[in-house]
């Protein structure tokens, strides 16, 4: 099953944290001194707060976050069938996870990424390099 992923940037993340546990009603499911994230299922959301990424606050990124590998192989194999440039990431460390990512760019230049988690690390938030627009 997918998930939508919003990654919002901010400029105080106890607040927004505050804020954000109030308005979902549970507590971040993952919190480290620079991010948080909450794995909601109503609605079907990833969310997470950042202060280490791209943009100022209130910037944010968008996502589709799949369960598996072979679900991943699935949403890239989708992009290629509807004509889409991609650009994958595979192995990087990003919000404190083991991810594998393939980025499209919308008319825009608004990129998403469809993700697959592998799980939880703790050496570090990662600093992956978001491919150029349009690659």
């Amino acid at each position: 099953m997918r998930r939508m992923h919003i990654g919002l940037q901010v400029a105080d993340l106890d607040e927004s944290v505050e804020f954000y546990t109030r308005l979902f009603g549970v507590e971040p499911v993952l919190r480290r001194d620079d991010y948080a994230k909450w794995m909601l299922e109503d609605p079907r959301v990833n969310f997470s707060l950042d202060t280490r990424g791209d943009g100022p606050p209130g910037s944010a990124h968008y996502g589709i976050q799949v369960e598996s590998s072979d679900e991943l192989e699935g949403m890239r194999d989708h992009i290629d069938s509807a004509g889409m440039p991609r650009a994958d990431q595979d192995g990087l460390v990003c919000g404190y996870q083991l991810q594998h990512k393939s980025w499209v760019t919308d008319p825009h230049g608004l990129m998403w990424e469809a993700f697959f988690t592998e799980g939880v690390v703790d050496e570090g938030y990662g600093t992956p390099e978001t491919p150029a627009a349009g690659s």
